[in-house]
């Protein structure tokens, strides 16, 4: 039995085409094609039925489909476990942080979580939201960092993946100043004077708050450019290219220095909560203790 055959298998009966499922699972098909008979000759029956169309499971092969995921699922699990005991005597750490946590609250936060405690080595992976999220459901990092409102569902599900609000944020619409000092773009926009808006990509949870939240229907208004990074809308906002939601954190010194101003009043802004979220996974001694000082921590900003 090999490992790559229960993939290959779960690949075939998802996509009931041998090219597809070869190309998704990166191999040629003749050498996907005879990965598939060699699993058929380890069982002992035919589990897809070759057809013009393409192939679907016989009888044998949707018995077998269920038993393949849970023999996946428990490999999977008995992989990352593994190597999490062979780390826990270590200071491996690794976080998944959003882009636009990662460089500004990150930093003063795990200073102020761990106090005197020596953490040693820390992978920060900073990445959008979607990258993150990946990150934690393959077991690649032990912990994420990342914005959260209540009008978006949770990235994970609660009773499988714990998390504890360790922060407070706030997303503003911010613009460049005009001559005066005031703000460039004023929201709402209107029909004669649209508002240009910087807005997020789809791979962003910040983006996901905004939509959730109304924050795209600001009056008349266009789109003129999107990314993933809330930095990089933020230069484009000082730069005098539009309005973009921005969080507080990330852009509380270009509005004490005046770089950027209020696009609109308060009632746009939309309160967002910092979240850290545990990997369901046995964690090492190192993230143990980054999980304790960090309820710690959380417990007395209270």
């Amino acid at each position: 039995m090999d490992y790559d055959w229960l993939s290959d298998f779960e690949a075939l009966a998802q996509h009931r085409n041998f090219s597809r499922a070869a190309a998704a699972r990166n191999v040629t098909q003749p050498a996907f094609g005879r990965r598939i008979r060699a699993l058929e000759e380890w069982i002992g029956a035919i589990l897809f039925e070759r057809t013009p169309q393409g192939a679907r499971l016989t009888a044998a092969g949707e018995h077998f489909q269920p038993h393949a995921r849970d023999l996946l699922n428990i490999l999977d699990r008995a992989r990352r476990e593994t190597r999490v005991i062979g780390e826990r005597n270590t200071t491996a750490l690794t976080i998944a942080a959003t882009h636009a946590l990662s460089f500004t609250f990150f930093p003063g936060w795990i200073r102020r979580a761990m106090q005197a405690q020596a953490l040693g080595a820390i992978n920060l992976i900073s990445d959008s939201m979607a990258a993150c999220e990946q990150l934690m459901l393959s077991g690649e990092a032990q912990f994420l960092l990342c914005h959260v409102h209540q009008a978006v569902a949770p990235p994970f599900a609660a009773d499988r993946f714990a998390s504890m609000r360790i922060g407070d944020d706030v997303l503003l619409p911010l613009c460049a100043p005009n001559e005066s000092g005031g703000a460039r773009w004023a929201l709402p926009g209107t029909a004669a004077e649209p508002t240009p808006f910087l807005g997020y990509s789809q791979a962003s949870g910040l983006g996901r708050i905004i939509a959730a939240c109304g924050g795209l229907h600001i009056g008349a208004s266009a789109t003129n450019l999107t990314s993933h990074l809330a930095a990089t809308l933020a230069t484009l906002a000082r730069d005098g290219h539009g309005v973009a939601w921005l969080p507080l954190t990330l852009a509380a010194e270009d509005l004490d220095c005046g770089r950027l101003v209020r696009a609109g009043s308060d009632h746009l802004d939309i309160p967002v909560e910092i979240r850290l979220f545990r990997s369901p996974d046995r964690l090492n001694e190192a993230a143990e203790d980054l999980w304790t000082g960090a309820c710690h921590h959380s417990q007395e900003r209270r």
